[in-house]
């Protein structure tokens, strides 16, 4: 009977065995196992799902033990956690973020104000109904706000995803079904600021009305208060 020590003082000698010593592997597994093991998302949120996204790196759940270091440019970053409302107006720099990320890249929607509008999607007339209208979107967290917990089991099944992932069949499952927004009806009107405002003639000229007025002393700011009270009316 041999005696063995648990944890020796002595380095570790160097096997001979075989089977020790050579590892086999395919090229999918090695890349994807460097994929899965590295992923890298981008600091971005919109609303109150961000506060979650930013509970899961603290020491409670400390989400870097994935090796998921978040960087605050696109360029460096290949995961998108979408946490937050994404609005219309927001919509175009969204996809610019995504677009800006190299490949492979993939996007988890977190919360339902960004899988399906959430409390907006009724009588908002700003809210994206769902983000998916505008990037592929690999993973869902359903919640309002979905907990840090969620996150990490959103990572969980994202790293799964990549793990059965081929290279050469990447352009058979990319997504393609992706559209800009959904059609409305909503009145397109001019904006009100055109940044000409400085320039103006009312601002130039004083109104009629200041000018014909006897006994009044016109000044610049009268003429300022004015038309300030036409655009307000108007």
């Amino acid at each position: 009977m041999t005696n063995t020590t648990i944890n020796p003082i002595e380095s570790p000698e160097v096997t001979q065995q075989l089977s020790e010593n050579i590892i086999l592997t395919t090229l999918d597994d090695l890349y994807n196992w460097a994929k899965m093991s590295s992923l890298y998302p981008l600091m971005f949120g919109t609303a109150c799902c961000f506060m979650e996204f930013m509970a899961a790196y603290a020491s409670r759940f400390d989400m870097e033990r994935y090796g998921m270091i978040p960087r605050a440019t696109p360029r460096q970053a290949d995961l998108m956690i979408t946490a937050g409302t994404i609005t219309m107006k927001y919509a175009p720099n969204l996809v610019r973020l995504y677009e800006q990320m190299p490949e492979p890249k993939y996007v988890i929607a977190m919360g339902a104000c960004t899988i399906t509008g959430g409390m907006f999607s009724v009588d908002s007339p700003s809210a994206v109904r769902g983000v998916d209208k505008l990037i592929p979107v690999d993973v869902y967290i359903p919640g309002c706000p979905p907990r840090p917990e969620a996150v990490l089991d959103a990572i969980i099944k994202l790293r799964k995803k990549i793990a059965d992932e081929s290279i050469q069949e990447r352009q058979k499952t990319q997504q393609t079904h992706r559209f800009y927004s959904i059609s409305h009806r909503m009145k397109v009107v001019p904006p009100a600021f055109d940044g000409q405002y400085l320039r103006s003639s009312t601002r130039q000229i004083p109104p009629p009305e200041l000018t014909t007025t006897p006994g009044l002393p016109l000044v610049l700011s009268d003429a300022i208060k004015l038309d300030t009270i036409n655009r307000v009316s108007t």
